[in-house]
């Protein structure tokens, strides 16, 4: 976007941008069945533009949010096109993860047919697999032991 934007338009801008992870974050946790997320907070939202630079985030867990863009961006190289009802489904710790129970939604948003941004979440699940329930068990060698991988496109 080129030229300047009148300050009162950018500000209103900026405050619709930052309600919009803040609201998400808000409904995620009220809907959320695991205590991870009702209870103990575990989870993130923030709004990302079409080339999938962050455009805001909530102020919920500082390590999710750092690497947000990481996740999204390696999401957004394995796919050439998305379409409306599509989302992808990230954990990979080795790609702007945290661990894997932490678990990456990545959401398109298209505005008529063009896609105009991301809504993404991450949070902690209680068990998403391994070899011992809660997904982190102290003795693992693996990664695979540890819980199901989902980045493997």
């Amino acid at each position: 976007m080129t030229g300047n934007m009148n300050p009162i338009t950018l500000e209103i801008l900026k405050n619709a941008f930052t309600a919009i992870p803040e609201e998400r974050g808000a409904a995620l946790k009220r809907t959320a069945y695991s205590p991870n997320i009702k209870e103990r907070l575990d989870a993130s939202c923030a709004i990302f533009d079409a080339e999938g630079r962050m455009l805001a985030q909530a102020e919920h867990i500082p390590v999710h949010l750092g690497a947000m863009p990481l996740t999204v961006d390696f999401a957004l190289r394995h796919f050439d096109e998305l379409h409306e009802g599509d989302q992808i489904v990230v954990n990979d710790p080795y790609n702007g993860g945290s661990h894997l129970p932490d678990i990456t939604l990545i959401k398109p948003i298209f505005y008529s047919t063009e896609l105009v941004g991301y809504a993404v979440n991450r949070a902690h699940h209680a068990d998403v697999g391994g070899m011992t329930p809660g997904s982190m068990p102290g003795n693992s060698t693996e990664i695979f032991q540890e819980a199901s991988h989902l980045a493997n496109f």
